[in-house]
């Protein structure tokens, strides 16, 4: 494969990290599954509509990289960075995400239901509308991130740090919070959202 390259349709489940990063590829409705990309490097590029179930992205790096609606289950994700990068839309379901770097990556209408995040830290990234329902985000440092609109049904936040964080009022009801830090506007919207009256 070549870099500035795009590639459609293509079954690429035997393809390899190789010794080079992939720098601005595009791949669209591929075939990744259980693709042994360990110690994957990426620049800019893109996978859209892609299938990434059971592939080894153990300690890959990617930079400015976009995962945009693609499925990624079963796969191993323990040891990656993700800088700059978009997961728009794209499930993780059932994934190894422990230990992960993100860093002003966009997860918006991301699907991590039940993903296992605890003691990541996932601050100021942007998370509007994903799915964290039932998420383990134990002890996660959200401080500043963007959770409008996102589902937190049964979403364990028990000692997460959420101090500027952009927050709904059902995400407070929905979520376990006991143990978490917030800022004091957090802490009456928190108390609005239960019913209660703060003179």
């Amino acid at each position: 494969m070549d870099d500035d390259s795009e590639y459609l349709g293509l079954d690429l489940s035997d393809v390899t990290a190789g010794d080079g990063p992939w720098v601005r590829r595009r791949f669209v409705r591929c075939d990744f599954r259980d693709a042994d990309l360990r110690n994957l490097v990426t620049d800019a590029c893109t996978f859209e509509d892609c299938d990434l179930s059971g592939v080894d992205l153990g300690r890959s790096s990617h930079r400015g990289t976009a995962f945009r609606s693609c499925t990624i289950r079963n796969a191993t994700l323990g040891g990656s960075t993700l800088h700059s990068c978009s997961l728009l839309g794209t499930s993780l379901i059932d994934c190894g995400l422990r230990p992960i770097v993100l860093t002003e990556c966009d997860l918006t209408l991301a699907g991590l239901g039940r993903a296992n995040l605890r003691d990541t830290d996932l601050s100021g990234l942007r998370l509007r509308e994903a799915n964290l329902v039932e998420a383990d985000l134990r002890g996660v440092d959200l401080r500043r991130a963007d959770l409008t609109g996102a589902r937190l049904q049964g979403a364990k936040l028990e000692r997460a740090d959420l101090r500027g964080a952009r927050i709904d009022p059902n995400g407070l009801v929905q979520a376990r919070m006991a143990g978490a830090t917030v800022d004091p506007e957090q802490a009456l919207a928190f108390a609005a959202a239960h019913g209660l009256t703060v003179a």
